[in-house]
């Protein structure tokens, strides 16, 4: 669809701490991986067959921490379907170990029927999942 996101790739200090942290989470987002080596993972988002999107982590070249409030990627956000589908990613997320930024909540500044939470990957990039009712 004309403006939609095609693929996003995401570089990371520590590919297989990534792997072992996006895996479960696009899993629970319904991606799949159809590519992984020492140079890149990739999944798909496939929805009844039909490629939408691609998340893909390559190695970083440098050991400097994300910081997103320096130029580039301030965040990325998911759409979710339900508050229960963000309360279930906060407690996936939290089973995993990740780091908990905020606990599911609302953000009517946002929107009145915003309900998000955000977590942080192992290089500290902020990542949320949203409804938005």
């Amino acid at each position: 669809m004309k403006g939609s996101f095609h693929h996003l790739d995401v570089t990371v200090r520590d590919l297989g701490a990534s792997q072992a942290f996006y895996t479960p989470l696009l899993q629970f987002l319904g991606y799949r991986c159809v590519k992984a080596d020492d140079t890149v993972i990739v999944w798909h988002l496939e929805p009844a067959g039909r490629y939408v999107c691609a998340l893909a982590l390559r190695p970083a070249r440098s050991e400097r921490p994300h910081d997103r409030y320096s130029a580039g990627l301030h965040h990325v956000a998911w759409t979710a379907d339900s508050r229960a589908s963000v309360d279930a990613f906060h407690a996936l997320m939290k089973s995993a170990g990740a780091t908990i930024l905020d606990p599911p909540a609302d953000y009517p500044q946002y929107g009145p029927t915003y309900y998000s939470v955000f977590v942080a990957d192992p290089d500290g990039m902020k990542l949320e999942y949203a409804y938005t009712g």
